[in-house]
This record gives structure tokens, sequence and C-alpha cells, in this order.
């Protein structure tokens, strides 16, 4: 190890404390992206985090509007050429915190229990957007940045990303770079580091069937109209058939099989199926079947009913016969499935199977396709072997199961790879009360990024 490295991580050791005051200060800010009342609190997390950029002598520093909440930009592009240009990325929105009585502490009161810190939003994301930063700090307090940095973070990853792609677009010379740094994804345990080489796309519908123009009686008209209801149930229920495997037409003619090598990649993780049902509380596990539930959830494309409404759903009883029902449709895609492509198979699904006795619509609201690294870039490289210098382990590549639409973006606007990565875990109940991050994986986090970006320089 040189010595610029070793001063750079002794550095980060001697200021772990503020480190850690300065994740607190950044999750007490509430900026939940999907809540009106909230606006002026992710705008406070915007400034907050360009502040903070300002203080670590990044240049450019912005807080850039969108047609939504803002985007926060800077960049620092001292090192001389053929020194590397790297794009980091990251969002500062968080999801809503309920349901609050299920929190041991308050959600946006961050609190350290044991070797973890509690509060909405430090796993996902604002911790690992810190370890990017506190790793660049240590750096440029002990010797000189090996490699040019740009940022830019986000206030709407968790509502979509509705207009990202719209700002890089726009933004495009600002953001020219070699490879984009996303540390939003997640590790496998403390133990063992990870590298997610593949996530999965997304294809986002609702579903609509309509039946008699009002809500009937149904004891004076049920048995002669057809429940809007029973008939949504139906059309769902055949999506599926007894392997599982979903029944649109040619829903798998573009899915890439899994060659034996990934498979045998996958197979490493140390995570069976007791494993998933202690993490569900599910009574079995269910899925495709002729896979395991490590390659269903992260390789092989999924149809998921997100939520379903109809007729009276209050205390007590209405016989009713609802005139309407709905259900919010996900479809989770694997590299070359298209969103656009879903979407028409599901309405050809539709027009064979739905009944004549009923009107059905179906509206596409958001999505992406599905992305995949070559894990023998120079780059991916570089983070594996920062990670097996801090966890003297080799780290495990993964898929993932969840979809980040940016990484498409900037594969597909400016041109450059991502690495992905990250030091949250699959118990961190990110999206749930008492979501965590597990502070000795955060501080070995920074050591690794100060390795990553000296191995980006070489």
């Amino acid at each position: 190890m040189t010595d610029l490295r070793i001063k750079a991580i002794e550095y980060a050791h001697e200021n772990a404390d503020r480190f850690l005051d300065e994740l607190k200060a950044f999750s007490t800010i509430p900026s939940i992206s999907t809540d009106e009342v909230s606006k002026s609190d992710v705008q406070r997390a915007a400034e907050w985090l360009s502040n903070h950029l300002r203080i670590l002598g990044m240049d450019h520093v912005q807080v850039l509007p969108t047609g939504g909440h803002p985007v926060v930009v800077g960049e620092w592009m001292h090192a001389k050429p053929p020194a590397l240009t790297a794009l980091v990325y990251g969002h500062y929105d968080v999801q809503p915190a309920d349901p609050l009585d299920l929190w041991i502490s308050k959600p946006f009161s961050p609190e350290v229990r044991g070797e973890y810190i509690y509060a909405r939003g430090v796993t996902d994301m604002k911790g690992q957007i810190l370890v990017t930063l506190d790793a660049i700090e240590s750096i440029l307090k002990t010797s000189q940045l090996p490699i040019n940095f740009k940022f830019i973070f986000e206030g709407e990853e968790e509502i979509g990303s509705p207009h990202l792609a719209e700002f890089i677009e726009s933004h495009r010379e600002m953001l020219k770079c070699d490879l984009a740094i996303n540390p939003d994804t997640g590790a496998i345990s403390p133990e063992i580091p990870s590298i997610t080489y593949a996530l999965r796309g997304l294809a986002y519908m609702e579903l609509r069937i309509d039946g008699p123009d009002h809500d009937l009686h149904s004891g004076v008209f049920g048995g002669a109209v057809l429940n809007p209801a029973q008939a949504l149930c139906e059309l769902i229920a055949g999506m599926h058939d007894s392997q599982r495997r979903i029944t649109l037409p040619g829903f798998y003619d573009k899915v890439r099989p899994l060659s034996e090598e990934e498979r045998a990649e996958l197979a490493r993780m140390p995570i069976d199926d007791d494993f998933y049902l202690k993490a569900t509380g599910s009574p079995a596990l269910d899925g495709e079947a002729g896979y395991t539930s490590t390659e269903r959830i992260g390789a092989r494309p999924t149809l998921e009913v997100n939520g379903m409404l109809s007729g009276f759903t209050g205390d007590g009883q209405k016989t009713v016969l609802p005139a309407w029902a709905m259900a919010k449709i996900s479809c989770r895609l694997v590299p070359d499935q298209l969103p656009d492509d879903v979407y028409q198979q599901m309405k050809a699904y539709l027009e064979a199977h739905a009944p004549r006795s009923i009107r059905w619509s179906l509206t596409p609201k958001h999505g992406g396709p599905a992305s995949i690294a070559d894990i023998s870039s120079p780059y991916v490289q570089a983070l594996s072997n920062a990670l097996e210098a801090v966890w003297h382990r080799p780290p495990i590549f993964k898929r993932e199961g969840g979809s980040v639409p940016v990484v498409l973006d900037f594969q597909r606007i400016l041109g450059v790879p991502t690495v992905n990565t990250g030091f949250s875990m699959l118990d961190d109940n990110m999206h749930s009360p008492n979501e965590k991050l597990h502070l000795p994986s955060w501080y070995r986090g920074i050591d690794s990024f100060i390795h990553f970006y000296f191995n980006l320089a070489q």
C-alpha cells in the first residue's frame, strides 16, 4: 500500500466521528420527494449537500431546477491528463416514514444503537453518498486527488426520477465523463463485499376494468352482470401458469438465458431459502420453476400486482356490485427486454382473454430497460481490487432485483458505463420502519473508495 493511501485512510479513521455527525445532520432533513408538504425540506437537503461539496473544495457547485425537485451538481477537474473523469451519482430524497408507530426511534432523529445508526435515508442513500465524499475529503486533505470528479445528486429517485433523463440530455457537456459511479446498491453481508453487475428493468402499468355504469345492488343484479372485481381477479390469475411462468404472449422471447458461469457465480452468494423465509416472514417460498430464489430475484423477469382497488372496503358491510376495479402491475425485466414490448404483450393478453361483458383500459406509467456490465472491465476490476484490499476477500458479483434507471440513462445519453456498488444490507429496512445502516461496513466503505479512486488512476 502506498504512503498516499495510508495517509488518506488514517485521515478517514481519525475523522470517523465527524463523518458520523455529518451523516446524522444530513439524515435529520425529511427530504420526502413524494410528499408535497416536504417540498421545502427536499430543497433544504439539496442546499445541505451543495454546501457540503463547497466545504470539500469542489468547484462550480450549483443547485439547478428541474420540472420537480432540484439537481445538485459540482466538479473537481484539476488532475492532469490523461486522468480519468468519474461522474458520481446519488439521490438525496427518501421514502415516507409511515407507519410511524412502528419506529423504535423517531425516523428523522438519527440514533446509534450498537453497530447501527437508525433513521430514514441512512442506507437509502444518504450514507452511501457520504461514503464517496468522505473518501474524496480523506485524499484531498492528505495529498491530491488522482482523478477528476463530477457530481450529480438528484431529489426524485424515490418517485421514479421523472426529470433526470431530460436533465442529463440538456447538460451533456457539463456531465461529460469516462465512467459513472453509482453507490446505490448493496452488499451481501458485513463480512462479504459485492459488486452489482446487473440491474433489472421495470415496466409499470395500471389496468382498469369497467362494467356497469354505476355501482349496483348485489342482491338485485348479482348473477346477471359480470362483477368487474371478479373479472380483474380472473385476468390477473391467468397471467401466470402452474409453473409460475408469465403467460403474456412473447414475454420470454428476448429473455437472455443464464449461462452456467453466471449460475455458478450467483450460487456463491451466502443466501439460501432460509434467509428469504426469515427476511419476508412468508410461510413458504414460491416462484418460477427451475430456478433458485437468488436467480429468480436477480436474473429472471417477474410480474407482480402492486395494488388492487374495487368496491366497498370500509368497516362494516355494503352489498355492492362495484362498477369498476383496478390494479397496478409491475414487471421486472432482464437484459434485452424492453418496457414498450411488455406493454404491448399485456395488451395482447387482455385482447385475447378479457370477456366481452366488461371494458378494459391499460395505462403505461413509467419504466426502463435492464442493464448489465462487463465484470472484466478495468473500472469494475479497480473496484474489485479495492474491496478485496479492505475486506481481505474477493467480492461476489451479483445481480440485483431492483431497478436504477439512471444507469441506463448514463449509458444511453452519455455513452459511459456505470460501476455499481454499495454498503447497505438486505436487512437494512430500506423503505420500511427502523431503516438502519451498519456503521463498521460504512467505515470500510470509505476505505474501499479511497482505494478505488487510486486504482482508477492506474
